[in-house]
C-alpha cells in the first residue's frame, strides 16, 4: 500500500503524538508497505529528507511546539498527489488536516484519522470562557472529521467523547503502541543507586515518580500537595518529576510554599533514549491527569516494572487493573490510604511490578502495526465497493 501520514507534530519534542507516529511509520514500513510522512518544518522553508516532506510554518503561540504552515500549495503536495496514496492517515486535526483533505480530494484516496488529543482540557490556552471553549471544540471536531471515512481512538473513553460529540464516521479502538525493547532494559542495582544519589535521593527512600510535559492540564499541582501532606507522615518519601513544560516554575514555586522544595526533585528534560532508566529510579508511579486519551506514560511506567497509583479516569481500564497492578483514586483520602498500603506491603509491590510488566505487552507496537493495517485495507475495500455500486 502507498500511505501517506499527515501530522503536525514530527520533529518536535517527544510527546504520544510523535511517538505514535514515529511507531507506527517503523511497523509499516516492516511490512513492506510504501510511508510518506506530511508534516510541518521548523524552519522558513519548505524542503523533503527521504520519505518526510516538511512544509514551512511558524511558529503559533497559543501552546508550545504548535505551529501553523505558511504555504497551503506548495509544490511537495503536488508530488504526493501525483504519487497517488491509496490511504491518507491524518494524525492531527488542525493544520495538516487541511492538507490530507487536499490530497483526498485530487486522489480520491480515503482517510482514516486518529483522535490523540482531548481539547477540552487545553482551552484555558486559547479560549478565557472554558464552558464556551469546550462548547466549540465539541462543534468544531464534529464537522472537521465528517469528511474522515473512519475514526480511530485509543481508548474507550475517547470513542464515548467522540461519539457525544456527534462524530459521524465510524468509531475503531486501537490503542497506539509503543516500543518496548527500549523498556525492557534494566539498569544495574549499581546505576540506580549512583543515579539516585546524583538527584540527592538516599539508598532508603521511597519515590514516587511522574514523567511527562509540565502542563497545567496534567494536573501535578495536585501531585504536589497530596505529596506534601503524605510526607508529614512518610518522612522517606521523595517526589522526581521528570520533564519540561510551560508549568515548571510555577510548579517549583508551589513546591516551595509548601515546603517541600528540598523533597521535591525537577529532572528536566532527559535524553529519549535514556528514559527508561528515570522510571526506573522510581518505587510508584502516580498520575493527576485526566487528559490523556490513552497516556501512553503508563504504559511506559508498566514495561519497566513500577506499581501505579493515578487519579481514575477511564482511560486507565485497560493499561490499570485495580488491586493487580496498581490503585485508582479520586480524592486526597483514597490516595493517602492507598499509598498507605503500597509502603506497607512489599511483597504487594514485587507482584505488582511483574503484573505491570505482563499487561503493558499487550501494547507492543507490533500490535498496533498490525491492527491499524487491517483498518486500512477494510477502509480501502468499502471504498472501491462503493465505487463499483455507482
Amino acid at each position: 500500500m502507498k500511505i501517506l501520514i499527515t501530522t503536525d507534530l514530527f520533529t518536535t519534542a517527544t510527546n504520544g503524538v510523535v511517538t505514535s507516529v514515529k511507531n507506527l511509520w517503523d511497523e509499516l514500513k516492516k511490512k513492506g508497505h510504501d510511508v510518506r510522512i506530511l508534516t510541518l518544518s521548523e524552519k522558513s522553508h519548505s524542503y523533503r529528507e527521504g520519505k518526510v516532506y516538511y512544509i514551512r510554518s511558524a511558529s503559533f503561540p497559543i501552546y508550545p511546539d504548535v505551529r501553523m504552515p505558511l504555504s497551503l500549495h506548495h509544490r511537495l503536495i503536488k508530488d504526493l498527489i501525483d504519487w497517488k496514496p491509496d490511504v491518507i492517515h491524518s494524525q492531527c486535526e488542525f493544520f495538516t488536516y487541511f492538507f490530507a483533505t487536499y490530497v483526498a480530494r485530487h486522489t480520491g484516496a480515503p482517510i482514516v484519522h486518529t483522535f490523540h488529543t482531548m481539547y477540552e482540557q487545553y482551552v484555558g490556552y486559547v479560549i478565557p470562557y472554558e464552558k464556551f471553549g469546550r462548547a466549540a471544540v465539541r462543534v468544531a471536531m464534529k464537522k472537521r472529521l465528517q469528511s474522515a471515512k473512519c475514526v480511530i481512538a485509543p481508548t474507550g473513553k475517547v470513542k464515548d467523547t467522540l461519539k457525544s460529540y456527534g462524530v459521524r464516521p465510524p468509531i475503531a479502538i486501537i490503542p497506539s503502541g509503543i516500543s518496548l525493547d527500549q523498556h525492557k532494559l534494566r539498569i544495574t542495582p549499581e546505576e540506580r543507586r549512583e543515579k539516585r544519589r546524583a538527584l540527592g535521593i538516599a539508598d532508603d527512600e521511597f519515590v514516587l515518580v511522574n514523567l511527562g510535559r509540565l502542563g497545567t492540564e496534567k494536573n501535578i499541582d495536585e501531585l504536589i500537595r497530596f505529596y506534601a501532606r503524605s510526607h508529614k507522615k512518610h518522612p522517606k518519601l521523595r517526589f522526581l518529576i521528570v520533564g519540561g513544560g510551560p508549568a515548571r516554575e510555577e510548579l517549583e514555586a508551589q513546591a516551595q510554599e509548601l515546603g517541600v522544595a528540598g523533597r521535591v526533585i525537577f529532572a528536566g528534560m532527559v535524553n529519549p533514549a535514556e528514559v527508561q532508566k528515570y522510571y526506573q529510579l522510581g518505587d510508584l508511579f502516580v498520575s493527576a491527569s485526566t487528559s490523556e486519551t490513552q497516556g501512553l506514560t503508563y504504559i511506559e511506567a508498566s514495561a519497566n516494572g513500577l506499581p501505579l497509583l493515578c487519579r481514575r479516569d477511564p482511560c486507565l481500564d485497560e493499561i490499570l487493573l485495580e488491586g493487580d497492578n496498581g490503585y485508582t483514586y479520586v480524592n486526597y483520602a483514597d490516595f493517602a490510604k492507598k499509598l498507605d498500603f503500597i509502603l506497607s506491603d512489599g511483597e504487594w509491590r514485587e507482584k505488582a511490578a511483574r503484573r505491570s510488566e505482563v499487561i503493558s505487552a499487550r501494547f507492543d507496537k507490533v500490535n498496533f502495526g498490525n491492527a491499524v493495517e487491517k483498518l486500512y485495507r477494510i477502509v480501502i475495500k468499502s471504498k472501491k465497493r462503493r465505487k463499483i455500486s455507482k
